[in-house]
């Protein structure tokens, strides 16, 4: 069969279009223009064609329209010399909003738009714009904006591109009443106990239905939590304004829960531990959390019981333990009842207490003692870190004050003080330095019949590294007790190998002791690992303790107070 001359023109200039290259191909090009494409650049030429058709839509996402390419036959291959061109530049940009968008709004729109006149014109960038301009509308006040229409015009002779944006904002929306659905066992009203941030009539915020839908999802009551705008209910006033109810849905969690663990840590050993847990104690709402926990110098019974929030957003409690411990030579036995209040206000914590204590401790080679003490206590943490769990920057601040009075069912008169601070300093990417310090002091005319809860002991993880775990205090027999102050620093300074490991060095000096003229700071330095958790970074660290010239392991989550 012979071919019809149109087709073998056709076949003859195709062959002229698409020569094929053998051999390696080589690019010539500015060094980002190289950067850009060599993910996309083949091994092998190939077909020519293609290649220069898949490299101008490339280029073209960047903002150059009119490349030039030329290929060389070399002994080694193909090479590619390519000049990219003048870059195209934003020329114009009209952004249009319709609806009843507020004056500030439409202003920091236009403010804050990320593709200017005489920026560069990239699609990612262009993309990127339009969706910030969306979600804003959508995140504040408007839940029904769309995108209209939108338009890149290129300017190929004068490398400048002209851009639009339509769109819609529909009608501001504010939030109206609180519906829940899904409850079974429990009332509305405990939904309404932990809402802070929805209330009727404020201005309609995604960022609030995502709050309210977190706080509830953290409670022990909910398995899962959705919180979404009912527009299709919403009532739109004359001044085009729409008040749309707040539909919450919940799926309840099973209230009665059994869970066993075991575990081990550096300051107190092995443990295992059986805790139960019950959300609807008393058919109130309340939780019960119980439990025992042995672990190899510390064995605790507790049970408490948590309120939800009040009215004024405090959630109160209250408690009861036995344990018992063997540490540094100091056995002790204990018991305890407490009342406590939480409160958040804002980026401070307060926690009021009253907790009520017998103790009888029995030091190695020292006489046994009994102390009892009824001690009222206040503690503020004010947290200022970009991270909770894994800060990097930021500072959090923690200070007490407490005491107990012979005439109020206390052995001894005595004030507590006690306070501490964690300092986050980025150096540079990939490396943070951590500053701590702890100083404490009990005021009394000494030591005797005050619980060590309310003395002080140091060493271990989180404390003075390279010594055991509450081994620097005060001597008794041969046992160490809690002295009357405390003094703690330490430096640390951490690099991240990538997203997961870190490696650390660090130095901490510190004691507690029984009069200031003692004071002599134990220091201790060394090497540890870090490992980002879902629970936050957890710390392995090998420190030499200078006092007793030994090296000591630790373990533990490295995160603040």
């Amino acid at each position: 069969m012979f071919a019809r001359p149109a087709s073998l023109l056709s076949a003859l200039l195709l062959a002229i279009a698409t020569p094929l290259a053998a051999g390696e191909l080589s690019l010539q090009a500015p060094d980002d223009i190289d950067e850009l494409l060599a993910p996309y650049l083949p091994e092998e030429a190939g077909n020519t064609q293609r290649l220069q058709g898949t490299l101008s839509e490339i280029l073209a996402t960047e903002g150059y329209f009119t490349p030039t390419f030329e290929f060389t036959d070399t002994d080694d291959g193909l090479r590619l010399n390519l000049d990219p061109g003048p870059r195209t530049l934003v020329k114009a940009v009209t952004l249009s909003l319709d609806g009843p968008v507020a004056a500030t709004t439409r202003e920091e729109l236009q403010r804050d738009w990320r593709l200017p006149v005489g920026q560069p014109f990239r699609q990612a960038d262009w993309n990127e714009a339009k969706q910030q301009v969306l979600a804003r509308l959508l995140a504040f006040e408007h839940a029904d904006a769309r995108l209209v229409d939108s338009e890149a015009t290129i300017e190929v002779e004068t490398h400048s591109a002209r851009l639009s944006a339509h769109y819609d904002a529909g009608p501001r929306y504010r939030f109206g009443s609180l519906r829940v659905e899904g409850l079974q066992r429990y009332e509305p009203a405990l939904v309404e106990r932990y809402n802070r941030v929805v209330e009727a009539g404020q201005p309609y915020r995604e960022e609030s239905l995502n709050a309210l839908q977190s706080t509830l999802q953290a409670t022990p009551y909910f398995s899962s939590v959705q919180a979404v705008l009912d527009r299709e209910a919403a009532e739109v006033d004359a001044d085009g304004m729409a008040t749309a109810p707040v539909v919450v849905r919940v799926r309840e969690r099973a209230p009665h829960r059994v869970s066993f663990g075991a575990g081990a840590s550096s300051n107190t050993g092995a443990r295992v531990e059986f805790n139960t847990h019950s959300s609807d104690l008393l058919g109130q709402a309340w939780e019960l959390d119980s439990g025992l926990r042995l672990e190899q110098k510390r064995q605790t019974v507790y049970a408490d019981v948590f309120l939800p929030p009040d009215g004024r957003f405090r959630r109160n409690s209250v408690g009861a333990m036995m344990q018992t411990t063997d540490i540094a030579g100091l056995k002790t036995e204990r018991y305890a009842l407490g009342a406590q209040t939480v409160q958040q206000r804002g980026s401070v914590e307060q926690r009021l207490s009253l907790n009520w204590q017998t103790e009888l401790r029995e030091p190695d080679g020292a006489q046994s003692e009994t102390s009892r003490a009824l001690v009222p206590n206040a503690m503020w943490t004010w947290r200022r870190v970009d991270n909770l769990l894994d800060p990097r920057r930021g500072t959090v601040l923690q200070m007490q004050i407490g005491g107990g009075a012979r005439a109020a069912l206390s052995d001894k008169d005595f004030v507590r003080l006690h306070g501490r601070i964690q300092h986050y300093i980025p150096l540079g990417q990939h490396n943070t330095l951590t500053l701590r310090g702890e100083i404490g002091t009990t005021l009394a005319d000494s030591r005797r019949h005050i619980p060590q809860d309310y003395l002080f002991r140091t060493g271990g993880a989180s404390s003075v590294r390279g010594y055991a775990y509450q081994s620097l205090g005060v001597k008794e027999g041969a046992a160490t007790v809690g002295g009357r102050y405390l003094g703690i620093a330490s430096a640390e300074i951490t690099h991240w190998l990538d997203e997961d490991w870190g490696i650390a060095a660090f130095v901490d000096a510190g004691d507690a002791f029984d009069t200031r003229q003692d004071a002599r700071l134990a220091v201790g330095y060394g090497l540890g690992a870090r490992w980002r958790s879902p629970a936050g970074p957890i710390g392995v660290d090998l420190a030499y303790g200078e006092r007793v010239r030994g090296f000591q392991l630790h373990f533990a989550l490295a995160i603040p107070f």
